[in-house]
């Protein structure tokens, strides 16, 4: 098949060849007798058809000059000849290992080398994916796109009420949605990435590649549990030198979530009663993880919360003919900017630094039947909120001095 697919072609060497493909596609290595390295690759299924397809079109779109700007390998199409109603494909073949999620953030130096190459991918020039006729979509277009996939699995009924309450806040925020679409992946996870144990060799699986929400390409990385994961977040926003939003944490850990339910989606499209009852067990332990507090909260931070005393403080140091004619609302407004005053306010000597993936406490007190065990855990937040409403002190003895706080509070 490969000398059917490249005119000229003689092959001194093949073997058998996979990287967790599951089955997806017959795949065999070979070297020429002018010594290049390639690989051919048949699909097994109508769905790997229409990847590969796609993946052709984003090798073509990559161009020598767009491929100079990366510091690893891409595949470049060699050939192709008809089997069996579909074709196999020859490409380069590009050397490296496939390691998980963890292993790929296991050390610091590889790590920093994925946070680099994810960033490269995303500093590429956007036009040439228009060229291409690949597909192109803005902040606004994102957004629509995520509430239809929560609106196609919340129809299929087995959707946890908790997520869905957790998901659509997300979508409901409209500062989490506020980015600069950039060149993407699109498909990128820890397969896609090749290594030699410490720098990024290659990047395969190129099917997804469109102008769209960074985040795309992080969410598996914001779920790794690799010592050096913050590492590699690190080196990747650094190297976007300021382009990378505040809030793409937070879209890149909700894309890692709806992972779960595009698996739901799949397990009924395909009719897979196995699928399926995987997909909510994994929903459950979702809503576990959200209800115990060690999920991170989707929506981004609201900026600092000043105690009674910190205002008094500030109003006192304020000049009565300082303030504006309208002070009362002026900090109530869409333009102020919360980051402005957390850049500016002091923290306290012992305060850890922020940690963009450490678990946030997030309070679901409210969610109504969102714990997945029913009744048990209702009966125990009725019993916590009974003892958050007590404070051991009647509430007619509030002082005058207690008064005077609360009103320079409000």
């Amino acid at each position: 098949m490969a000398t059917a697919a490249v005119p000229g072609l003689e092959v001194s060497a093949a073997r058998a060849h996979t990287r967790r493909s599951h089955g997806a596609f017959d795949a065999v290595e070979f070297r020429t007798t002018d010594d290049r390295h390639l690989i051919i690759r048949v699909p097994r299924s109508q769905a790997a058809e229409s990847e590969q397809s796609a993946d052709l079109v984003a090798l073509r779109a990559l161009t020598a000059g767009i491929r100079g700007r990366l510091d690893f390998a891409v595949p470049s199409f060699v050939g192709q000849a008809p089997i069996d109603g579909t074709r196999a494909v020859v490409t380069d073949f590009i050397p490296g290992a496939v390691s998980t999620a963890d292993q790929l953030t296991a050390h610091d130096r590889l790590a920093e080398s994925v946070g680099l190459a994810i960033a490269a991918i995303h500093s590429l020039p956007t036009g040439f994916v228009g060229d291409a006729g690949l597909t192109r979509q803005d902040a606004a277009e994102t957004r629509e796109s995520v509430v239809a996939l929560i609106g196609r699995a919340a129809d299929t009924g087995r959707l946890p009420a908790a997520l869905l309450r957790r998901w659509e806040e997300a979508t409901d925020d409209d500062t989490l949605w506020r980015f600069r679409p950039t060149v993407v992946h699109g498909t990128l996870t820890a397969d896609s990435i090749l290594n030699d144990g410490e720098t990024v060799t290659g990047v395969i699986g190129w099917s997804g590649l469109a102008e769209g929400d960074p985040a795309r390409d992080l969410h598996w990385l914001l779920t790794s549990r690799g010592a050096a994961a913050e590492r590699a977040l690190g080196a990747y926003i650094a190297a976007r030198a300021g382009g990378a939003d505040a809030h793409l944490p937070q879209r890149a850990l909700l894309y890692g979530e709806l992972e779960l339910a595009r698996w739901l989606l799949h397990g009924i499209d395909e009719r897979d009663d196995a699928i399926v009852e995987d997909a909510v067990g994994l929903l459950d332990g979702l809503v576990e993880s959200v209800h115990d507090h060690s999920s991170e909260p989707l929506s981004p931070d609201t900026g600092p919360i000043l105690a009674v005393g910190d205002v008094e403080r500030m109003l006192d140091e304020t000049p009565l003919d300082r303030l504006p004619a309208e002070r009362g609302g002026a900090m109530l407004t869409d333009s102020y900017d919360f980051s402005e005053l957390d850049r500016h306010e002091p923290r306290s000597a012992g305060a850890p630094p922020m940690d963009a993936t450490a678990p946030i406490p997030l309070d679901l007190s409210d969610w109504g039947d969102a714990a997945p065990d029913g009744g048990s855990r209702g009966s125990e937040r009725d019993h916590a909120r009974g003892d958050e409403g007590s404070t051991g002190a009647p509430s007619d003895e509030v002082t005058d001095d207690q008064a005077r706080r609360n009103s320079a509070s409000s």
